[in-house]
């Protein structure tokens, strides 16, 4: 079959490629960009021409950080955020619809949103059922509230030990009060009956078409393991099953010790699906009160959250890493956490030639030192602006208004020279639509959460560099070859929007919709 080239024109594009930021014109062929310019330029152009009516075009968007494995099952449980529900009373009558299953599911709880200002206990939810176990997920992913039958199938009692790097919450006479933090999840998430991996491949593919109605292009899972089931036959399969979306997997690093399956073919980056790095936890999260912090959260001052990793363990991820050729990505919020990582790998020498070697996810509180040190290293942070503008509550009560402030210094990251992505978190956070890369854009240019709470004005940027954090800047930290940006050669991975973004109010970025999404030139996504 002969191909043809395809030319856009009528269109605002923003290109995300620093050296020819604006075009109005772009011809694909073969999947990929020819030139992109001026229409005025092409003189008797030969091909299929397609106006875009003066929209706005910008590239597909890459979510460096995401878990669409974790959003696929999610979709399938009870949503406990709001609008639907604002108190334990109201999670309690919806989880209350699903007493047919045999393990009742719900997700996307933030006490800071919940009347009664707490996470729900064993107490709470025996009031759903106390002969079927219920696993409600914290929206930050990091804890869970369980009822007293999951507790009874996990052996949990007033004598079980907490494990290493977790919590297991207790009463005033030392019972388990049903809230599991950290690795004390895995206790009851362990013992779940799992989905089979045509199930699992199945809602995956269901994800395809919300991903692109959000331009997203491309995705990244952040705990990917082998066991129960092997993500990378997860995905595989839900290729053929129709997610569309280039997926690189980053691999949990206790998984890897066990299961050290990382090889030339499976880190390819040409693969539509490859292992790009090995992945660790250092702390927990700030809306949980589980990142490592200092000075301690507000109103207990004994208390600075959890540390889950050692120097030790760091540097022999690292150099697993190393010997394969992937990043090593590592989960850390608090100020002690980042500092942990970066003095750790301070002075390493850097092992990839095209990227960061070293990943910080979230990376919310640096201190100057670390911020000073990560740049000298090279060291990527990945910070979602979204937590504070969807969490602001938990924000308040864990650190205080002028500390909450100061998270998410990403002006600051930028300034010091330090590589930068923005990512999702999805669905680990408290919004109803989780994946939308534009509230997160909105977040980072405003600095205002969705109450109008200022969340730290001096932190603002303008809105080109939060496009660029979500197309280039996460493309050059994913190492996703040949897209990010609109440019000669590259994939042609293209989004066309209902509102001009670079035009609008910042106020208004939120409203901004895809109305069409292109992978290789090819239509994919129409509203």
């Amino acid at each position: 079959m002969e191909l043809t080239r395809i030319m856009f024109r009528n269109a605002k594009i923003f290109t995300s490629n620093k050296e020819k930021k604006y075009a109005n014109a772009m011809i694909v062929y073969n999947g990929k960009f020819e030139w992109i310019g001026y229409q005025e330029e092409i003189k008797d152009f030969q091909g299929e021409i397609i106006d875009l009516q003066g929209r706005r075009v910008l590239p597909g968007i890459i979510d460096a950080h995401m878990h669409p494995l974790l959003l696929a099952n999610f979709s399938k449980q009870v949503a406990c955020t709001p609008p639907v529900v604002y108190s334990i009373k109201d999670m309690i009558r919806e989880l209350s619809t699903l007493t047919d299953a045999e393990w009742i599911e719900g997700w996307g709880y933030d006490e800071g949103k919940l009347n009664e200002g707490r996470s729900p206990n064993r107490k709470d939810l025996d009031e759903v059922s106390i002969e079927k176990p219920i696993v409600v997920t914290r929206t930050c992913g990091h804890i869970i509230s369980v009822n007293s039958k999951a507790l009874s199938i996990a052996g949990i009692t007033k004598s079980t030990p907490d494990p290493a790097g977790g919590k297991i919450d207790r009463d005033e006479l030392g019972e388990p009060t049903g809230v599991l933090r950290e690795s004390a999840r895995l206790l009851v998430l362990d013992k779940m009956p799992q989905l089979s991996m045509e199930e699992s491949a199945d809602r995956l593919a269901e994800l395809t078409d919300s991903l692109y109605a959000h331009g997203i292009t491309a995705i990244t899972d952040l705990m990917a393991s082998h066991k129960p089931l092997d993500f990378m036959g997860i995905y595989i399969l839900a290729r053929e099953k129709g997610l569309m979306q280039d997926v690189v997997l980053y691999y949990m690093w206790h998984d890897l010790k066990i299961n050290p399956i990382l090889n030339a073919e499976n880190t390819n980056r040409q693969n539509p699906i490859h292992i790009g790095g090995v992945k660790l936890f250092s702390d927990g999260s700030v809306s949980g009160r589980t990142a490592w912090v200092d000075p301690a959260f507000l109103g207990e001052e004994n208390n600075y959250g959890i540390s889950t990793i050692s120097k030790e363990e760091l540097l022999e991820a690292a150099e697993y890493a190393r010997r394969h050729g992937v990043q090593i990505v590592v989960h850390a919020m608090g100020e002690q956490a980042i500092d942990l990582i970066v003095d750790t790998f301070y002075g390493m020498e850097s092992w990839i030639q095209d990227g960061p070697s070293i990943r910080i996810e979230h990376a919310a509180m640096p201190t100057e030192k670390a911020i000073e040190r990560a740049a000298e290293m090279g060291i990527a942070f990945v910070p979602q602006p979204i937590f504070i503008y969807a969490e602001i509550e938990s924000y308040l009560s864990n650190l205080g208004v002028e500390r909450t402030k100061t998270t998410y210094p990403v002006k600051k990251m930028l300034q010091a020279g330090i590589p930068v992505a923005f990512s999702s978190d999805a669905p680990a956070t408290a919004w109803a639509d989780p994946v939308n890369p534009f509230i997160g854009m909105k977040s980072a240019v405003t600095r205002v959460a969705y109450d109008g709470t200022d969340t730290g004005e001096a932190e603002k940027i303008d809105i080109e560099t939060a496009i660029e954090l979500y197309t280039r800047g996460a493309q050059q930290i994913t190492r996703i070859p040949y897209t990010g940006q609109l440019k000669k050669e590259f994939e042609a991975n293209f989004i066309v929007l209902n509102k001009d973004i670079l035009e609008i109010s910042a106020e208004e970025i939120d409203q901004v919709n895809v109305e069409e999404t292109y992978v290789k030139g090819v239509l994919v996504y129409k509203k």
